[in-house]
């Protein structure tokens, strides 16, 4: 983009320095008609930096405001999913299955406790000698829902597989999947909710969607989706830097 700007200058100096050859040395007769087109060249060109600046900042406003509103509802999407595997060992992978869930699941509400009592085995290898062992004892206090927990009197996890409002095509969703992964001989839960960049900005200059599809920067989202989660490791963060919200 800096190369566009430098050489849009450049033109728009020679131009000017054209503009003002002719009026030193060109017959009276024929300045005004090529002077008025030479101006109206510079027009352009001024134009066409003005623009080669403005559109990528204006993309950027728009992309920072479409990626926090999506990274918004990854959040819950995690969330709701580490709730599920919480109370069921697994993730959901159906936002179906997930929004029943949450409808319905609880969590328990336990309180462990020390405790001291006699060891019947040691005392009776000691000949009666009384002999205690430490315990850890899990009391149940009750149960509290998970919706409540959660989004308390908010109805926003039934629409979650939705892109929010404005973001997207019609009918544009997130996708979701789930499964494990074998580390060690031990089958771990794994999730991944996802979209494309391509989706979140799909009415945006092309050619700035390719560059943004090809970031890798510490302060940007890296690769051509949003996502939390993953399928290939094991792990239940975001994508997307600390500026967007929390990606744990």
């Amino acid at each position: 983009m800096l190369t566009i700007i430098l050489i849009a200058v450049a033109a728009i100096l020679l131009t000017i320095g054209l503009v003002w050859l002719i009026d030193k040395f060109l017959p009276s007769g024929l300045k005004p008609v090529i002077i008025i087109a030479l101006w109206a060249l510079i027009a352009f060109l001024g134009y066409q930096t003005f623009m080669s600046v403005y559109t990528p900042i204006q993309f950027n406003k728009i992309k920072n405001k479409r990626y926090a509103l999506v990274i918004e509802k990854l959040i819950d999407i995690r969330d709701a999913q580490l709730a599920h595997k919480q109370v069921t060992g697994t993730f959901a992978g159906e936002f179906d299955h997930l929004i029943k869930f949450i409808d319905t699941a609880k969590y328990t509400i336990t309180q462990r406790r020390d405790s001291t009592v006699l060891d019947e085995e040691m005392t009776k290898r000691y000949g009666g000698v009384e002999s205690y062992k430490d315990i850890i004892i899990i009391d149940t206090l009750g149960f509290i829902s998970v919706k409540d927990s959660l989004f308390k009197s908010s109805p926003r996890y039934k629409t979650m597989m939705n892109l929010p409002a404005g973001i997207g095509p019609e009918g544009a969703k997130f996708k979701l999947e789930a499964g494990t992964l074998e580390q060690n001989d031990v089958k771990i839960p794994v999730f991944e909710s996802s979209v494309k960049k391509d989706v979140i900005l799909y009415d945006q200059e092309r050619d700035l969607v390719i560059q943004e599809n090809q970031v890798i920067a510490v302060d940007g989202v890296n690769g051509d989706a949003i996502m939390v989660g993953s399928m290939n490791e094991v792990k239940t963060n975001g994508n997307w830097p600390k500026t967007y919200g929390d990606d744990e």
